[in-house]
């Protein structure tokens, strides 16, 4: 049988799932075609719920991937609503919540992640996170102006929300391990900058501090520090990281490792292929990661859909995000380590404009690319590190 006309089952539908069968397509692939998600809505974008939704700004609807129009293009069958428990990896087969047994040629596994909650977390109405539409419209009315918010996690998620709820006139205390929010994605000296940016902005920040758990208060919450100190708020958004959705494949025969483990190809095992936030692979020069992030998550989806179709290569991209705090775009390309040496490029970060190249303490060559409000700037500058990182051999 021609790769074009096997059948190929996409267990989950999110951006990746989407991003793996709109590709397929393109690639000529002309089989059966099904994409099974737990979620009873079309495919949706996430990054713009914790900013453009969470403000207002946005309707559910402006959400959506692609329209239903669009997505009946593709001629698949969509199984939404339905949760996948159980994955034969030899008979290439998949149980779900429901009993169904759905099979194909070629499977691809892109269930993304789930929040981790905090302990007493889930017994508290007032206790949020922020993954799904109904995530984001439950908290949105809940941000008024005057209302008390403590955000549990100072990385992006948790700096976003922070940044949305105090533009919304909200009481915001931002609290995390790291000392400054987003240190680990953006290093020291950048996450000191959008440290003082949060303060200008009224927020209250607490880094390097633990939160030890949540009970409800007398009208709200209250969040217990590490060392006994207690925050009342109205309302909590814990974002202290996320875990792969993978437990439903504990007993597939799969390598499980933070992660469906795959080679450099984005193989899990025969005829299995993983994506998106839940894989986790050989990459050439990073070696085995996984990475959490909207672009990651198209793009490799274009590697498994290329490999599916016998025109698969090696999968070793630039990693790349982006974040929106504060009416600010900040941009990485590659990585920016704590003590990473930046040297200015573009602008001035006195002016609240610039791009640097950030090279590692060890290396000559730039490891990563970072943009603060400069977007086509840093997009210029990523063809210089793609060069930089080159491998020689």
């Amino acid at each position: 049988m021609s790769k074009l006309d096997q059948d190929v089952m996409i267990v989950g539908a999110s951006a990746a799932g989407l991003s793996t069968a709109e590709a397929l397509r393109r690639g000529g692939h002309r089989g059966r075609l099904t994409l099974l998600d737990a979620e009873s809505r079309d495919p949706y974008d996430r990054p713009p719920l914790s900013k453009q939704v969470l403000s207002g700004q946005w309707e559910a609807s402006q959400t959506a991937l692609r329209s239903r129009e669009a997505l009946d293009t593709l001629g698949a069958e969509w199984i939404l609503g339905e949760r996948a428990e159980h994955l034969e990896t030899g008979a290439r087969s998949v149980r779900t919540a429901t009993g169904r047994i759905l099979s194909a040629d070629a499977i691809v596994l892109a269930t993304g992640v789930t929040p981790r909650y905090l302990p007493g977390q889930e017994s508290l109405k007032n206790a949020h996170v922020v993954r799904t539409i109904d995530d984001a419209l439950g908290l949105k009315p809940r941000l008024r102006k005057g209302r008390r918010l403590v955000v549990v996690g100072n990385g992006v998620l948790g700096s976003e929300v922070a940044a949305t709820a105090a533009a919304l006139g909200v009481d915001v205390i931002l609290v995390g391990a790291s000392p400054t929010p987003m240190a680990a994605q953006l290093g020291d000296y950048v996450s000191a900058m959008l440290a003082d940016m949060h303060e200008k902005a009224g927020v209250r920040l607490l880094g390097g501090r633990r939160v030890t758990g949540v009970r409800r208060g007398w009208t709200g919450a209250h969040v217990t520090l590490d060392g006994g100190e207690v925050l009342s708020a109205d309302d909590v958004v814990v974002a202290i990281g996320s875990r792969p959705a993978t437990d439903w494949l504990a007993y597939s025969g799969l390598q499980l490792d933070d992660g469906i483990v795959c080679d450099s190809f984005c193989r899990a095992a025969p005829g299995i292929w993983a994506a998106g936030d839940a894989a986790r692979w050989d990459h050439s020069e990073l070696g085995s990661i996984r990475l959490e992030n909207r672009t990651n998550a198209a793009e490799q989806a274009l590697a498994v859909a290329a490999d599916i179709l016998g025109a698969g290569a090696p999968y070793a991209p630039i990693p790349y995000f982006w974040t929106d705090q504060h009416n600010v775009r900040i941009q990485v390309h590659g990585s920016v380590a704590n003590n990473a040496r930046l040297r200015i490029t573009d602008g001035d970060p006195a002016t609240g404009r610039f791009v640097a190249f950030a090279f590692s303490p060890d290396h000559e060559r730039p490891v990563g690319v970072i943009g603060w409000a400069m977007p086509k700037q840093t997009r210029m500058r990523r063809a210089e590190l793609q060069t930089a990182v080159a491998p020689t051999h």
